[in-house]
């Protein structure tokens, strides 16, 4: 314990707190200044409705990621399993760089959506994917993904077929099954999942810039605005932002963290 105390400490809570203390002499009036900028403010809600939005995709398909890669066999499983660590190992610049390529205006995917594109030219608004929010909410899809899926193979892997073959001689259609049986056994482990994706998209920094394009009110996110008030040697703005940013994440994960306890207790009931 005292290893762990120590350990937590020096990685997680000194530096913490050293926030807390360089932000210590910082008025109210100046903090408000800081954040009533309204670069800030729309970084701010650019990060995390591109943050939640990203989660919820992967929330979704990283469910059927996971559930296909545990209750099917079929060749190429292990290679696309390996594949899903990808985002893990790979440097955030390289994964912003590919992104940036490939969804850009004369990428392989991205001039499909412009506005001569074969899909954007019949679409009734601007789908451009590049230095636009949609390329934003791409890059944070792409680094969340693994963290849902890993977080719900081992509850599928838990889960007993014998359950869902009863469930099914009873009459229950797949649906229900899934409904009544499977999703409330695997929803402490899915919100957990979301979690995680959650968090990770909101402290992003190196993919977004490249597909992104850090165009200040547009697709600047909280981590470039940190970055940009350091580079001006701003430190109390920088670090305003970053405490607000902190308390903001906390209060949110906390709620999530709610959730889950409620998820599980009502597991344990069922």
């Amino acid at each position: 314990m005292g290893f762990t105390i120590t350990y937590l400490c020096l990685i997680v809570l000194i530096p913490l707190s050293g926030l807390f203390i360089l932000t210590s002499g910082v008025s109210l009036a100046e903090m408000k200044d800081v954040m009533s900028n309204l670069i800030v403010k729309k970084a701010f809600f650019l990060t995390f409705r591109s943050s939640f939005i990203a989660a919820a995709v992967n929330a979704f398909f990283g469910l059927l990621v996971a559930w296909t890669l545990v209750r099917y066999r079929f060749v190429g499983r292990r290679f696309i399993d390996a594949i899903v660590d990808l985002p893990f190992a790979l440097p955030t610049a390289v994964s912003g760089i590919a992104l940036a390529r490939v969804y850009s205006d004369s990428g392989w995917i991205g001039k499909l959506f412009t506005e001569t594109g074969a899909i954007g030219k019949y679409l009734p608004f601007d789908a451009t994917i590049r230095n636009t929010e949609t390329g934003v909410t791409l890059a944070l899809i792409f680094i969340g993904l693994p963290f849902v899926i890993r977080t719900l193979q081992p509850a599928i892997e838990e889960l007993e077929t014998e359950v869902e073959e009863a469930a099914a001689s009873l009459g229950a259609s797949r649906w229900q099954t899934f409904r009544r049986v499977i999703f409330p056994t695997i929803l402490p482990a899915h919100i957990s999942g979301f979690a995680m994706a959650f968090a990770r998209a909101l402290g992003e920094y190196g993919t977004v810039i490249f597909i992104g394009g850090v165009i200040p009110g547009k697709t600047q996110t909280i981590s470039c605005v940190i970055f940009e008030k350091v580079e001006e040697n701003n430190l109390v703005a920088a670090s305003v932002v970053a405490l607000v940013t902190l308390a903001v994440s906390f209060l949110v994960l906390l709620l999530i963290n709610l959730m889950q306890v409620w998820a599980n207790r009502r597991s344990k009931a069922e």
